[in-house]
């Protein structure tokens, strides 16, 4: 009997712990935003939808779309692994944007009250630490496209 309630306990509170992290990250918006004199995108992600800008004066609505379950997942895992703390310590692996090489590129994560925001890097090259996030984001958006 008292295994059977150990079992029971030990599923219980495993699927309370995911549902705890599907939860946060739903409170969360992430912002990523990459321009040059001729290219911008801004793609704002809150609660499993996706806003879409391609206008930098904001004279054409943006796109609006929701992430589909297994994008979600995959968004959500890779926030998970991210170290939010370090987020404003992230080295940039290349730096092509100072010679045009690269379109400018940042992402800004609002998480329980609090802001967490890259340095710039080059947008198709981010950190290593959030690269798969990133990737995951722009993916969606190219998709839109």
């Amino acid at each position: 009997m008292k295994a059977i309630t150990m079992i029971l306990l030990t599923i219980f509170l495993g699927k309370s712990c995911s549902n705890e992290a599907q939860n946060d990250i739903a409170n969360a918006t992430l912002q990523y935003s990459a321009s040059t004199r001729g290219f911008f995108q801004k793609i704002v992600i809150i609660n499993q939808k996706a806003t879409i800008s391609r206008d930098r004066n904001s004279e054409k609505a943006p796109e609006e779309l929701t992430i589909s379950d297994k994008d979600w997942e995959e968004i959500i895992g890779y926030f998970e692994k991210i170290d939010l703390e370090k987020v404003p310590t992230l080295k940039d692996p290349t730096q092509k944007r100072f010679y045009d090489g690269a379109a400018i590129a940042n992402l800004k994560i609002r998480y329980q009250d609090k802001n967490y925001e890259t340095v710039d890097f080059d947008h198709g090259f981010p950190p290593a630490e959030i690269e798969k996030l990133v990737n995951k984001i722009v993916s969606i958006a190219k998709a839109k496209e």
